[in-house]
């Protein structure tokens, strides 16, 4: 069921990600190290300049002598290092026993450099809209602090695929293979405006002041939660009831709206989540130097094998999108996911989503 005091502490998307579900047994947790690596001087594609920009990240296992058992995890919306282990530990995809996993957090999350916690000239709406491209190219930079010139694979869920597909393209020979699950290498059109709709939803809030508020602005960020919780998961998940799995006995469907509204990211600040819907929005590997917005050539220049992982009731990142692109890609080897938990698919929300994913990951990254 839910863990109601974890709910408290965090946000109900991410509790939700994280807690075993009714009939599962909560693995054994893994522990992650965390740190901050600061780039005294960071441009971004918009071409301002922030000093002192910070990437946050979390670290598992330890890094062999010749620094070439390192896998990326770069993180999806809003969350933190601890996002994906539900992939980690013995038995799962990734054992940070035979693997240093390095999982970084995106601009914009409250902890790595975001509007909320940069000084001005760059506080709360001033602070520049970072792409995905931004995103790597400071982790470029964090990988080479630590001496790390090459990576076992880049994996990510959401936006974390996003990632995983610019990596590909901006730096083909960086890794062996690519893992994207439950997000695509373009945010195409339709998803553009679902995001347009939970950005205008804080907007419209008279607190919100376009962005210089001095109070949360409370009712537009609930409405943002409810915009998003109608596209987490599948119309059949709803039909079914499946919040049921989740949470405590009894719990009624106006109960689990309501804390999907109020509690959606609880302490989130209003900036930070436009921020990285604006990130999110902009993501396109075509835009790439060199590719002239073209998707389909900066597709086909991927070099490495892709296990590319949408969930098949996916309202963000719909599986035609996906079949889509996989088109261009040379060596990609795709596989939905069966579910009907939606876009949680990809994180293995569910127990058997969990299992699919984990195992499909394991036999990819071992060359299987």
């Amino acid at each position: 069921m839910l863990n109601l005091r974890r709910l408290a502490q965090t946000s109900t998307l991410l509790a939700i990600l994280s807690i075993p579900l009714l009939g599962q047994e909560a693995a054994t947790p893994v522990q992650g190290e965390r740190h901050v690596f600061t780039i005294e001087r960071f441009t971004f594609e918009s071409g301002a300049t922030v000093p002192n920009v910070q990437v946050v990240y979390g670290t598992y296992g330890k890094l062999n002598a010749n620094r070439d058992n390192v896998i990326l995890l770069p993180s999806h919306y809003m969350a933190d290092f601890h996002g994906y282990e539900r992939w980690m530990g013995a038995g799962n995809a990734l054992d940070p026993a035979k693997s240093f996993l390095i999982a970084t957090e995106l601009f914009g999350n409250g902890h790595s450099s975001s509007p909320s916690n940069t000084a001005e000239p760059f506080h709360g709406p001033r602070f520049p809209v970072a792409t995905i491209r931004d995103n790597v190219e400071a982790v470029h930079q964090l990988l080479l602090s630590l001496g790390i010139t090459h990576l076992r694979a880049v994996a990510g869920f959401s936006m974390g695929a996003e990632q995983a597909f610019q990596w590909a393209v901006s730096y083909p020979d960086f890794m062996d293979r690519i893992v994207a699950t439950s997000g695509t290498a373009k945010c195409w059109p339709h998803g553009v405006v679902r995001l347009e709709a939970q950005i205008a939803a804080i907007a419209l809030d008279p607190a919100f002041k376009g962005g210089d508020y001095t109070v949360q602005p409370k009712q537009g960020v609930e409405l943002f939660g409810l915009v998003w919780t109608g596209w987490l998961f599948s119309q059949e998940w709803w039909r079914k009831e499946l919040w049921h799995q989740m949470t405590p006995p009894g719990t009624t469907f106006e109960t689990f709206l309501s804390s999907m509204r109020k509690d959606f990211i609880p302490g989130a600040d209003a900036n930070d989540l436009i921020l990285q819907a604006r990130t999110w929005e902009h993501h396109d590997v075509g835009a790439t130097r060199g590719f002239d917005g073209n998707i389909e050539k900066a597709l086909a220049s991927i070099k490495v094998p892709v296990l590319y992982m949408p969930s098949e009731t996916d309202l963000y990142f719909p599986v035609t999108d996906a079949r889509y692109e996989a088109r261009f890609i040379p060596h990609v080897t795709l596989t939905p996911v069966p579910s009907l938990w939606g876009h949680p698919a990809g994180i293995g929300i569910s127990a058997e989503d969990k299992k699919f994913v984990n195992e499909k990951i394991a036999a990819f990254l071992a060359g299987r």
